[in-house]
């Protein structure tokens, strides 16, 4: 009888670590070995130095939706903090930049709770990586030529992920989010935020009925963009050769700055392989004031939603404030994108050891 492992709530799941089940994964896993050796040339061949921050940290990240592993620090003589697992590694990099390196990034363990899938691994590898004295579309260029880099690793004619593919040496797409909406849903965006820091429900819910997309009850005009995205655009994005998403709503900046020839939007794109997103990079948002408004309206939501929110990290915006040079960032998941790579159909296929 074949070993049987349990996991949540009573499920049982094949043991990964019989030899003839990991043999089946194994060719995709030294595919991953290769691939990472290949981003850590490849960043060291440009000037980056590679680093190691803590994934213990003071504050996860403040993103409503983010649900995050929490501990506490017992320090002798001087009693118990409490403490998270990273869920990124940006803060300690960004004051990594205000410390005075120009060129960084990190292959780092992160955690987060309550996400589990196909796509989805409660800890995974993410690549981050930051420039001084750079903008977005600088970013830009580093992916094209990274995941052409990749490509080339793995051995692989094209990224491929449910039937689609994408090859990297193709013509990009460039879209911005408000060209989306309107060549794939029939939507102004940009004029159901009359007020760009608020943007109105109504005005999307209206705009969105001829495609039978609606609120649900206690929604937010954020909730229906992302329903009216994953249901109409994001399956469009990255087929036969990558996209980038750019030029976000204000109101969806996260941690990017305001474009300075148009407040109503964002320094900020994202990456898509396959109709999957694969990386989420800004212009790096270095107004410590701004930026703790932010924090506090990201907490209030949060608290709304889920009766709970994660603290600030005050030594981060002290850092901010000390003096950020202005700066690009961004988050690229490194288990999708060797699943890309190597045509697995799940995060679990390209794990050495998957969370039991």
């Amino acid at each position: 009888m074949a070993a049987r492992s349990y996991g949540m709530r009573g499920m049982t799941r094949d043991a990964w670590w019989q030899p003839e089940r990991f043999a089946q994964k194994r060719a995709r896993l030294e595919t991953r070995s290769r691939i990472l050796a290949a981003i850590r040339e490849f960043f060291a061949a440009r000037g980056f130095a590679e680093v190691d921050t803590p994934a213990l940290q003071v504050s996860p990240g403040l993103e409503p939706h983010l649900q995050a592993f929490a501990t506490t620090l017992h320090e002798p003589g001087e009693g118990s903090r409490p403490r998270y697992l990273q869920t990124s590694p940006e803060f300690a990099m960004k004051k990594l930049l205000v410390a005075g390196v120009p060129l960084l990034f990190q292959l780092a363990h992160c955690f987060r709770d309550a996400e589990r899938s196909r796509t989805h691994h409660p800890e995974f590898t993410m690549l981050e990586w930051y420039r001084a004295g750079a903008g977005y579309r600088h970013l830009m260029q580093d992916c094209e030529a990274l995941l052409a880099t990749v490509l080339a690793v793995s051995g692989a004619a094209q990224f491929v992920w449910q039937g689609r593919s994408a090859d990297p040496g193709a013509r990009w797409s460039y879209l911005t989010v408000a060209d989306a909406f309107q060549g794939f849903c029939g939507i102004d965006l940009l004029a159901t935020a009359p007020d760009p820091e608020a943007p109105s429900l109504a005005l999307l819910a209206d705009a969105a009925r001829p495609l039978a997309i609606a609120p649900h009850p206690g929604d937010t005009w954020e909730d229906l963009f992302f329903r009216l995205f994953l249901e109409c655009i994001e399956p469009h994005l990255g087929i036969g050769a990558p996209t980038i998403l750019y030029d976000y709503p204000v109101s969806m900046a996260a941690l990017a700055r305001v474009k300075p020839d148009d407040a109503r939007l964002a320094e900020r794109f994202e990456l898509y392989v396959c109709g999957l997103e694969l990386a989420n990079a800004f212009g790096e948002l270095t107004d410590a004031a701004a930026q703790r408004r932010r924090f506090l309206a990201e907490q209030e939501a949060k608290r709304r939603r889920y009766g709970e929110a994660y603290p600030i990290d005050e030594d981060f915006l002290a850092a901010l404030a000390h003096g950020m040079p202005e700066s690009a960032g961004i988050a690229l998941g490194v288990d999708r994108m060797v699943m890309l790579a190597t045509g697995a159909e799940a995060i679990d296929d390209v794990l050495w050891v998957p969370v039991g």
